[in-house]
């Protein structure tokens, strides 16, 4: 009697191998692409707003990008079944392309803020299809090193970004950094129609889950608009309603025979349920450093703007070196890292309430760590486990989902995390308040992370799942 061989984690060079090469580059262009746009995008938004006389929309602007990102990547799946992924990409480039060049071309803040929308929806697309392509294009042994490559060009985007912004903002061309980014989301879509094979991904008649997408759409938009408005009491009321209406979008897709989430996900206690879970819940502990963490240590240290998003930076650098340092742990590893990494999401976000407005910066930029580190060693083993769990019929849409999972709890996160430190006194931050502020903005992300660890517990638990054996079509 014989017994199969243990998968074993595959080299970074298997990457290449059986002609992946070509698909792997156009994921990391694509990711890079999307990466590059948001964070840019940031820190350019003060001369956006002094050149179309629209300070008072930055918050819109981002909860516009927002809802277009979490809605589309939500049917990032369903649209890779229906036309196939190749052409797929190729709308979501050419998408891509057509709101930059309308926030480039953008008389007014209303302009610039339909472009954003447009970019949101193809940067969901383009999200969700990486997660369709690692999922149908690559064997399970790979995804965790697949993962670590793909983060860390968020993290060199996190780096270069700044960068890049400050410089078209120093020379008065703002604009010039949209055009910068249309010109590299056509060369996306040129190349996906390279190379991308004509049948990869088979297209299917599918109908468009017309009431979960209107349901998920409105639910995002009402809780995003909750950490945009200065009122706490209507910022609550937006966002308990916002949770309803997400409620009810999943119960409706749940009830559909052709809605966004996979079937697996009906059951209470299924591991694919949990998995989800965990993305959700590490988005939505995790926003708050990023929003608070600049305006914060700014405030209390006098740090330059450039400084203090280098700081909060230290997430991202974190993540990127731990997640290529763990990618190649055996089975008996994956599972711990599976559990440390949100255990140190929950010291890291416990950390920051306690020291942010302290006065340390070494004790920040290890929150920063502890942070980005536990994203770093458990994202790719996550990934593994949960690209695995599909049908062979779901994995299009199961794995697509992945990214709009993660936007809505980055979109809950940061709504919890504004009316805390709203109702902390944040208007009006100085030295006075700002510990408390500080409290409310990352205390209320640790209840998230709790929770995000007792759903990586059931994870872990999980067997290994057979598929990992098998290569992926």
């Amino acid at each position: 009697m014989t017994t199969a061989p243990t998968p074993t984690a595959h080299g970074w060079r298997d990457l290449l191998r059986e002609g992946r090469g070509p698909l792997l580059a156009l994921m990391l262009l694509g990711t890079w692409t999307i990466a590059a746009d948001a964070l840019v995008t940031t820190t350019i938004l003060p001369s956006v707003g002094a050149s179309l006389s629209g300070y008072e929309y930055f918050g819109w602007t981002a909860s516009a990008f927002l809802t277009g990102t979490v809605v589309a990547g939500a049917c990032a799946g369903w649209l890779s079944e229906r036309i196939g992924l190749r052409m797929a990409m190729v709308a979501a480039g050419v998408v891509l392309a057509l709101g930059c060049a309308l926030s480039a071309l953008a008389p007014d803040m209303v302009w610039f803020m339909a472009g954003r929308v447009l970019q949101g929806v193809a940067g969901g697309w383009v999200l969700g299809l990486v997660y369709v392509a690692m999922a149908t294009g690559f064997p399970s042994p790979q995804l965790p090193r697949l993962f670590a490559l793909a983060n860390s060009v968020w993290g060199i985007a996190t780096v270069l970004g700044p960068l890049i912004g400050g410089l078209f903002a120093d020379l008065g061309s703002w604009r010039g950094v949209f055009w910068l980014f249309a010109g590299q989301a056509a060369l996306f879509a040129g190349a996906a129609l390279w190379l991308i094979p004509v049948r990869a991904g088979e297209s299917s008649a599918q109908r468009v889950p017309v009431a979960p997408l209107a349901l998920l759409t409105v639910a995002i938009a009402a809780v995003s608009a909750a950490g945009v408005v200065n009122s706490t009491a209507l910022a609550a009321v937006l966002l308990i309603g916002g949770l309803a209406l997400l409620a009810f979008a999943i119960r409706a897709d749940m009830r559909s025979d052709h809605g966004l989430l996979p079937s697996q996900v009906r059951a209470p206690a299924t591991p694919l349920r949990a998995g989800y879970l965990v993305y959700f819940m590490t988005n939505a502990a995790a926003t708050g450093f990023s929003l608070y963490g600049p305006t914060l240590l700014r405030t209390t240290m006098g740090l330059s703007g450039l400084e203090a998003g280098y700081i909060v930076a230290s997430e991202a650098v974190g993540w990127t070196l731990l997640a290529i340092a763990v990618s190649g742990a055996g089975e008996r590893w994956q599972r711990r890292w599976l559990v440390i990494g949100p255990a140190a999401i929950l010291a890291g976000v416990t950390m920051q309430a306690l020291v942010t407005a302290g006065g340390s910066i070494p004790l920040v930029l290890v929150s920063g760590l502890l942070l980005g580190g536990g994203f770093g060693v458990s994202y790719g083993f996550l990934g593994r486990r949960v690209l695995t769990m599909f049908s062979e019929a779901e994995t299009a849409r199961g794995s697509g989902a992945i990214a709009a999972v993660r936007g809505a709890g980055g979109a809950v996160g940061a709504a919890v995390a504004s009316i805390g430190a709203n109702a902390a006194g944040f208007a009006g931050l100085d030295l006075g308040n700002a510990q408390w502020v500080a409290l409310a903005a990352f205390g209320s992300s640790v209840p998230f992370a709790v929770w995000a660890l007792i759903a990586a517990i059931r994870v872990a638990r999980t067997a290994e799942p057979q598929a990992a054996a098998s290569t992926a079509a």
